[in-house]
């Protein structure tokens, strides 16, 4: 954190002159045996981005694959610097907190909102046997395009098979990802 706190420094000061609100979004997500957490980001969207979501849930017909995530391309809920940041994952670096708080962990499964945990078939539950993760399979397998049953195989694989190993895969994988972005929009 030491080490990348002057990038933190110029991405918060970026955000606050770039759009009016906070610089921080601070989102309620499902972690660790089920615990709820607040997962931090910096704000890449409108402040009012929350109340925007049933109408453009409404307006837009989910894809078939994939009935519990919102998934949209061209979000106009996200700012300018906000689809920058977001193509490098530049927007998810205040979780490194969550994982020196303990909440999350550097690699694991995605954190699901409470609203998708209510959708989950009994089996998903089992992804809660590992913190979530910053980054994991979901994330370096192309996670804007993956229907929901593929995202639930990955996370599932990653708790049931995790090692030491697979996890300094993911990391370089991640690195790569965030340098030559694909799929990135989330």
């Amino acid at each position: 954190m030491i080490v990348i706190s002057p990038l933190l420094l110029v991405l918060a000061l970026i955000v606050k002159l770039s759009s009016p609100g906070p610089v921080l979004f601070r989102q309620t997500r499902i972690g660790y045996r089920g615990r709820e957490f607040s997962m931090l980001k910096f704000r890449s969207m409108v402040v009012n981005a929350e109340d925007l979501l049933a109408d453009l849930k409404a307006q837009q017909a989910q894809d078939a694959g994939n009935e519990v995530l919102f998934k949209m391309t061209n979000d106009p809920r996200v700012t300018r610097v906000g689809r920058f940041m977001r193509r490098f994952s530049l927007d998810e670096l205040p979780q490194l907190f969550n994982v020196i708080g303990g909440s999350m962990s550097l690699v694991g499964p995605r954190p699901p909102l409470p609203s998708e945990v209510e959708q989950y078939a009994d089996h998903v539950h089992r992804r809660f046997l590992a913190k979530p993760g910053i980054t994991g399979l979901w994330q370096v397998s192309g996670r804007s395009t993956l229907s929901w049953d593929e995202s639930v195989r990955l996370d599932l694989g990653y708790v049931e098979n995790w090692s030491l190993v697979g996890d300094f895969a993911i990391l370089l994988k991640t690195v790569k990802a965030a340098i030559a972005p694909n799929g990135s929009s989330h």
